[in-house]
């Protein structure tokens, strides 16, 4: 699952700030900035109850993108201009 993160993003031309985990897949951690994967074997997942942990927080449905509507430009930061100098 890690692996295919890190490659669906590469295709987008994204690279994962850090990674932590993969030694011992147990619980991987992959940081974009705006957004972080976590990635749990099952016995650790429910080891730590995330579930519970979240389960007061308040839900916000978050509509389906479609596909005739246009989607706005990524707005450039510094990793993203960083990663394109770097190739």
């Amino acid at each position: 699952m890690a692996s295919h993160v890190q490659q669906t993003m590469a295709a987008s031309h994204e690279d994962a700030l850090s990674i932590e985990g993969l030694s011992t897949a147990q619980w991987i951690l992959i940081d974009y900035a705006d957004v972080v994967v976590h990635v749990f074997r099952g016995d650790i997942r429910g080891h730590y109850g995330l579930e519970k942990l979240w389960s007061d927080a308040k839900r916000v449905r978050i509509p389906a993108a479609r596909e005739e509507e246009p989607r706005p430009a990524p707005v450039p930061t510094r990793r993203t201009a960083a990663a394109r100098d770097r190739r």
